[in-house]
């Protein structure tokens, strides 16, 4: 996985993104990521590196420019809006909402029952519908505002799932389900790749039982993508008990190198960017939502 190979236009492709929240701080300088048509890819970072913030680009919550520097199936993920609307690129995120087409939000939380939420989404499939109900073990006549985080986060992660997506973007949405559940959606989720051709960006840092699920992993460090390959051509997980060892070595090493920059600043503390005279630039004064 690396940009430039190309994929026919049925993944994701980044090429030289820009983009921040404030103008003094880049985010993200000449980004570049691939991830294939068909992959599960394992996004993996430390907290605040920029996980979240490439979900959201890819889910086209933030302008970042032209069109083709985000393109999701082949299509800008920001501008092409009927690529949520019909349901191909799907994002689940941590918030109790979830995104139906035009009508913006759904909040999770209310008094209302959880057969009210998932059989109010229009033009599903019944028997998929019900296969997502049984999978997650969800009680329909759930009240959203009583049950607890983690039976809320399955109606939640169900009415995303409604759709047959082409395109999945996760957001750590398993941290709240129990080892059977998560371990039962992680193999729906390689049934959805491997029978439909479906690609996913997963967001974790829960690593159990990944290293046969994952096809690929992407590693960003401070906004820039540190590296990026196939789970199976990584070097350390041939000599190392499971992926979760090996993240964590990363994590450790990055750690340590932030610490050693803290001891000893550089001497030129700011670095021109590409935003000091970019119309698309991002701040607290200029920001772009869908």
């Amino acid at each position: 996985m690396g940009s430039g190979s190309g994929d026919g236009g049925g993944g994701i492709e980044v090429t030289g993104l820009n983009f921040a929240y404030d103008e003094r701080l880049p985010f993200f300088v000449n980004f570049n990521l691939e991830v294939p048509h068909g992959s599960r890819c394992l996004l993996i970072g430390a907290n605040g590196s920029g996980k979240t913030t490439l979900l959201k680009i890819l889910a086209g919550k933030h302008m970042v420019g032209g069109r083709d520097v985000v393109r999701v199936l082949g299509r800008s993920a920001f501008h092409d809006t009927q690529l949520v609307c019909d349901g191909d690129l799907a994002y689940l995120g941590g918030s109790w909402s979830k995104t139906i087409g035009s009508a913006g939000d759904v909040p999770l939380q209310g008094d209302f029952s959880a057969e009210h939420m998932i059989f109010g989404v229009e033009g599903i499939d019944p028997v998929r519908r019900e296969k997502l109900i049984d999978l997650l073990d969800i009680d329909l006549q759930w009240r959203m505002h009583k049950v607890s985080d983690g039976q809320r986060r399955r109606v939640q992660i169900c009415m995303g799932l409604l759709h047959p997506f082409q395109v999945l973007l996760l957001d750590e949405v398993t941290v709240d389900l129990d080892v059977v559940a998560r371990m039962d959606l992680l193999d729906f989720f390689k049934e959805e790749c491997e029978q439909r051709g479906a690609t996913i960006v997963y967001a974790t840092h829960i690593f159990d039982g990944l290293e046969t699920w994952a096809t690929h992993v992407a590693y960003i460090q401070d906004g820039g993508l540190k590296r990026t390959e196939k789970l199976s051509e990584l070097p350390e997980l041939k000599n190392s008990a499971n992926l979760l060892s090996v993240v964590e070595s990363w994590l450790r090493a990055e750690t340590k190198c932030q610490k050693k920059k803290l001891i000893d600043p550089p001497i030129e503390m700011k670095k021109s960017s590409p935003f000091d005279n970019s119309p698309f630039r991002s701040s607290r004064h200029m920001a772009y939502y869908r």
